[in-house]
């Protein structure tokens, strides 16, 4: 049996037409045998398919026609079976649940640093100014429980939309460092660092690309990092090495 190609991304875009765009995509990914689930919203686009590699880059070509989607990057991993049961793609009020309609990513974004930047900062114990280094979790506590940063700070949420009550009670704590706020794949991040920044947390950033793009880009090595990756599939979890 050939891999089957694993494919996740996202874009905070202005969309409108949302059923006529599922309806569309949803035919072109039916069209190719793809399974996993495509979330659209106002706000943008979050995916989650598998299929065979020729399958998902002609999707994946169909998608980036529209000028919203052009460039589109997607982190990509091998797997020997499916990992989803069936196909979806649903329109939702967010593409990612946060209950904060003021936090608008296509807007601006909050500032990002690349793996290659956050494994420097590992290394060293603080940032390139040598203010201390703190990693943030913003993901739910089962997924941390598979695997995290080493000491990274885990307020147990419930739900992503959790997160702003629970940095209002906490951010006094945060004030003194360089905070990077982290995620699966980059989207819970992404509105997480605006949030951080809105509440005056100015050396806060977002993990560009999330742990998934950080076992990639530091080819596994994962300096910091413990476990593994929680994902929202049959696999469970990934190891540094993607599998």
């Amino acid at each position: 049996m050939s891999p089957v190609l694993n494919i996740s991304t996202y874009r905070f875009v202005p969309l409108d037409g949302l059923p006529a765009l599922r309806d569309h995509l949803f035919a072109e990914a039916e069209a190719r045998a793809l399974k996993g689930t495509v979330l659209l919203a106002e706000e943008g686009i979050n995916l989650f398919l598998a299929g065979a590699p020729e399958a998902i880059d002609g999707w994946l070509d169909v998608l980036r026609a529209d000028a919203r989607f052009a460039g589109l990057d997607a982190k990509r991993s091998f797997s020997d079976t499916m990992p989803f049961k069936r196909l979806k793609v649903k329109v939702k009020r967010e593409i990612i649940r946060m209950n904060r309609p003021a936090v608008r990513p296509a807007t601006g974004r909050a500032p990002a640093i690349s793996a290659s930047t956050l494994a420097r900062w590992i290394g060293q114990g603080h940032d390139d100014a040598g203010r201390p280094l703190l990693m943030l979790d913003t993901r739910n506590g089962f997924e941390v429980d598979a695997g995290a940063f080493e000491g990274a700070v885990d307020w147990r949420l419930h739900k992503f939309s959790d997160f702003p009550a629970a940095l209002e009670a906490q951010r006094a704590a945060l004030q003194d460092h360089t905070v990077v706020s982290y995620c699966t794949g980059g989207i819970r991040c992404e509105k997480a660092a605006l949030v951080m920044q809105a509440m005056g947390l100015e050396h806060s950033f977002q993990l560009e690309g999330g742990i998934m793009k950080y076992f990639e880009d530091t080819g596994g090595a994962a300096p910091g990092w413990r476990g593994r990756c929680f994902v929202f599939d049959e696999r469970v979890a990934l190891d540094t090495s993607l599998s």
